[in-house]
């Protein structure tokens, strides 16, 4: 099941006053649920860090937040990681991959595939034009929009 069948399945989950959806397909099983409006959760409390170790975790922190989010990036359109998972470049291992530093690509063509829960989410190129990096491995793990492709 793709991506864009997961997207419509969460549009009708919120549309809907359904607190949980399961769809199967073959195999593959998609179970969406949420917590109905009004209900209340309970989070976890924080844990307190001793006073010596704050001033030292807060600044990569602001490190962080200084730097511009793209910086040290070719100029172009950023691709970045749509969710959490393993990158792979090519469809199995020891096949081509799907594209390459230099290579033009079309609207919709597929750039690498995102493993998230055992299933294989195609991520395409948004825009047209020449692949200028690849800012991923093939085989690591991606954290959401992260940095994946530069299209200029």
């Amino acid at each position: 099941m793709d991506l864009r069948k997961i997207k419509k399945l969460i549009d009708l989950l919120e549309e809907s006053n359904l607190a949980e959806l399961e769809i199967k397909e073959g195999e593959e099983v998609v179970r969406l649920s949420r917590v109905p409006k009004g209900t209340v959760t309970v989070a976890p409390a924080p844990v307190a860090m001793p006073a010596a170790a704050a001033p030292v975790a807060a600044a990569p922190v602001a490190a962080a937040e200084a730097a511009p989010a793209n910086a040290g990036l070719p100029a172009g359109h950023v691709v970045k990681a749509p969710m959490v998972g393993t990158f792979y470049a090519s469809s199995t291992p020891g096949a081509a991959a799907f594209v390459k530093v230099g290579q033009q690509v079309k609207a919709g063509e597929t750039l690498g595939i995102i493993e998230a829960m055992k299933m294989f989410n195609q991520i395409e190129a948004d825009v047209a034009g020449t692949v200028q990096a690849i800012l991923v491995e093939n085989g690591q793990p991606v954290e959401f929009d992260q940095p994946m492709f530069v299209i200029a």
